[in-house]
């Protein structure tokens, strides 16, 4: 026999309470929260140990669990993956969908799961949401970085796939979710959408990244990785869009200009796809100041974080931009891109340069590295504004949309 538990809709985020006036939108808030008895919720959970979105799942997942004991979650997961690593609750259950994202299979595979489910609410945490699904449905859509840099896609049927796919989504779904209002434009720009059904609920930080390392991990991470007295840092994949061979073109200006004690630390995966970044190290006579160290955990990458004397994130396009928004939080001086989201994010507690100009950039660099009191002001300003964004907050107001959504609003 199915269970059918309540979904209890949890306390609003003050950033969220602030637009409530006691107008209309409240009431119905009030009356969606009346009216919703019993739901069963189904999130498509198999990126969930991704880099990118596999963060956002995982953070939703642990705060529903944290949040509500009484929903029925079904969580659709990969073959052999499971939600190994995420506490949830007895209220979670987990079915296997094998079918691989991006594929053709999915299209059919996923809508039977939900039905077998019997799953009343849909949640896709990214831009394919199959045509089929048999239920109310949302999606969350972090950017459109398919859309405004398609040469980075390896073929135009691969552009026309992602386009059509969000395309298809965001008809098909009753509200969409976006992380920035960056990315809330860039869907109104580029698709015909009414802008009442797209919700921005932005990330936040895993609160591992608030507490200091013991003096003993920072010592054992330093010695570990044979870390130089002084570094720059980048943490995050290394994709074209993530502009790091400008970076290290900056880099390079940097140590010509006396600063010959500086290392590069550069953390992500698949180095060895972009065989451009160790060219361009190499062009500089850096390969033995550039180093690259693949992924890291996140207690380790917080002991980096603090290590850094400047993190440095010179991104050509972010949906939200979630490695500098953890290095503020560490009290680490962030030089950023000045495009997309990232002034959005990070405000005034980061040097903005222009991302396409490798001169501005190390000049961004130079001064954090040089100016005292401005590297205690970064540091002042940039942990005030990591707490400003918390996934409680995001979680309660993804679950009071999903409370809308099953009442029929």
């Amino acid at each position: 026999m199915a269970r059918y538990l309540p979904l209890t809709l949890g306390t609003r985020p003050s950033w969220a309470r602030q637009a409530d006036t006691g107008g209309p939108a409240s009431a119905r808030v009030a009356r969606h929260a009346a009216i919703v008895g019993a739901v069963r919720v189904a999130i498509d959970a198999r990126k969930l140990h991704d880099y990118g979105i596999g963060t956002y799942l995982r953070n939703l997942l642990h705060h529903l669990a944290r949040l509500d004991r009484a929903t029925d979650y079904v969580l659709l997961c990969r073959r052999g993956h499971d939600a190994e690593g995420v506490p949830l609750g007895d209220n979670f259950r987990v079915v296997t969908e094998g079918a691989p994202n991006y594929s053709v299979r999915e299209q059919l595979s996923v809508p039977l799961a939900l039905g077998r489910a019997r799953a009343e609410l849909f949640h896709a945490p990214h831009y394919v949401l199959p045509p089929l699904t048999p239920c109310r449905a949302i999606v969350t859509i972090h950017d459109c970085i398919h859309l405004r840099f398609p040469q980075y896609l390896p073929s135009r049927l691969a552009h026309a796939y992602a386009r059509a796919q969000i395309w298809t989504a965001i008809r098909r779904a009753s509200r969409i979710l976006t992380v920035s209002q960056a990315s809330k434009e860039d869907l109104l720009r580029f698709f015909d959408v009414p802008e009442e059904r797209i919700a921005v609920i932005p990330n936040a930080i895993d609160e591992q990244f608030r507490v200091p390392p013991s003096e003993e991990e920072m010592v054992r991470v330093r010695e570990r990785y044979q870390l130089p007295r002084r570094f720059i840092m980048y943490a995050g994949n290394v994709k074209p869009h993530k502009n790091l061979e400008r970076l290290i073109d900056a880099f390079a200006m940097i140590r010509r200009s006396g600063r010959d004690d500086l290392g590069l630390l550069i953390t992500g995966s698949e180095v060895s796809k972009y065989a451009t970044l160790r060219r361009a190290a190499h062009r500089y006579h850096l390969h033995r100041h550039v180093r690259f160290l693949g992924y890291q955990p996140t207690a380790t990458l917080a002991a980096l974080y603090r290590l850094a004397d400047v993190f440095v994130f010179p991104s050509l396009y972010e949906g939200f931009g979630l490695s500098p928004l953890e290095a503020l939080a560490c009290g680490t001086p962030v030089v950023s891109s000045n495009v997309s989201s990232l002034p959005e994010v990070l405000g005034d507690a980061a040097i903005l340069t222009d991302p396409y100009e490798a001169e501005s950039i190390a000049e961004g660099i130079a001064r954090a590295l040089d100016d005292a009191a401005l590297r205690d002001e970064l540091r002042r300003k940039g942990l005030a504004r990591a707490e400003a964004f918390s996934w409680e907050h995001s979680v309660s107001e993804v679950r009071r949309i999903y409370g809308e959504v099953a009442s029929g609003g």
